[in-house]
């Protein structure tokens, strides 16, 4: 009787086939696949709009009023100037939205759309807004303790990096960041004052943690604004990767700036990083726009009122310039076009040209 040889059988296919166990039975019964909805790119692009235009913005009336606009000065019935400042701050950050939503304007025009199309891309542009403050506020929430931790060292008293009821004027640390410009917060009165709620820090006083080594010079407020460690590696964190706050990126992922294709710091970028630093600083456990206690909106709208105040234009662009360094020095190398002398590439272009011209006195006519 021949034997049967089972080294030598094919091996029986289990694509497509789901196991079963001895007795014929399946092991286990798999539900329904799980379909996914598809996110409508609106809210990709609101997320972008959020960190870098405007982080509070009420996009039905910014959309309707827009288009408005955008129609009267089209048919000759408008023109810039006709706008009062207000109405052009909005019709400037409207257009700031066109550019950054390719398909917008098509959409917003189109001979079909109705208020319930303006109503829907409206709600899908604060859904991609919301969406990105709730997650750097969640992932900043942690990471701001180990931004505010020295090297080496340990915070004492130490401070959750979830939990956030001892963080504020609370913590001798976090106090001594939040405290406003103002006041001193080595005096221990100013402390208690500040802990027990008799001074409020209100949105149009400025933390000191928002100037250079924590030093504010009241003959010269922009001196070291916007440049201390906490902004910097608070930005690093939510644009490029929260792993190149200590140095050179390791995320696999694209940051932020990247997926959008940033290429420079925005002034409203840096009143959103600003406000979700305070926030992370804070004792406050909710984000709210209307939080009385924190301000949040208030205090994001003056600053951003300060770096968008043409009067100070010449301090901001200062002030961006530096902030372009600090987060893409490759694109302002390459904007400027320059390329360092000692490079291979300079050095090739060198030999070239001295090849060219030949050795000294060549081309010196002989008597």
């Amino acid at each position: 009787m021949p034997t049967h040889n089972r080294e030598n059988e094919a091996p029986s296919s289990s694509l497509g086939k789901r196991s079963r166990s001895d007795d014929g039975e399946r092991p286990f019964m798999l539900g329904p696949t799980k379909k996914f909805a598809k996110t409508d790119p609106l809210v990709h692009y609101g997320r972008h709009f959020g960190r870098t235009i405007r982080m509070f913005c009420g996009f039905e009336p910014l959309l309707n009023s827009g288009a408005t606009i955008e129609t009267a000065i089209k048919a000759g019935r408008l023109t810039i100037d006709d706008l009062g400042d207000e109405e052009r701050k909005e019709y400037e950050i409207f257009n700031e939205l066109l550019r950054l939503v390719p398909e917008l304007r098509e959409r917003l025009w189109n001979k079909d759309a109705n208020s319930n199309e303006i109503l829907y891309i409206a709600s899908m542009l604060a859904k991609g807004v919301a969406g990105a403050r709730s997650d750097d506020n969640k992932s900043l929430k942690a990471a701001i303790i180990e931004i505010i931790t020295p090297k080496g060292s340990v915070l004492t008293p130490t401070l959750s990096r979830n939990v956030k009821t001892d963080r504020g004027f609370f913590h001798v640390t976090t106090g001594k960041y939040l405290c406003p410009t103002e006041l001193d917060w080595n005096d221990e009165a100013t402390r208690n004052a500040l802990r027990s709620g008799q001074i409020t820090m209100t949105g149009d006083q400025w933390p000191i943690f928002l100037y250079e080594n924590l030093k504010y010079n009241p003959q010269d407020p922009w001196e070291g604004f916007m440049k201390s460690k906490i902004m910097v590696s608070a930005y690093k964190h939510v644009f490029t990767s929260p792993s190149s706050v200590d140095g050179e990126p390791r995320a696999t992922r694209s940051g932020n700036a990247a997926i959008h294709g940033m290429k420079r710091v925005t002034p409203a970028s840096l009143a959103y990083v600003a406000t979700l630093a305070r926030f992370s600083l804070t004792s406050s456990p909710t984000f709210s726009r209307t939080d009385r206690v924190t301000d949040n909106k208030r205090f994001y709208n003056l600053v951003l009122e300060a770096l968008e105040d043409p009067e100070e234009a010449t301090e901001v662009d200062t002030l961006l310039e530096w902030w372009d360094r600090k987060i893409f020095p490759n694109m302002v190398a390459i904007a400027s076009g320059s390329i360092p002398r000692n490079s291979a590439f300079a050095q090739m272009k060198e030999r070239r040209r001295r090849l060219t011209l030949g050795p000294v006195g060549n081309n010196t006519a002989t008597a």
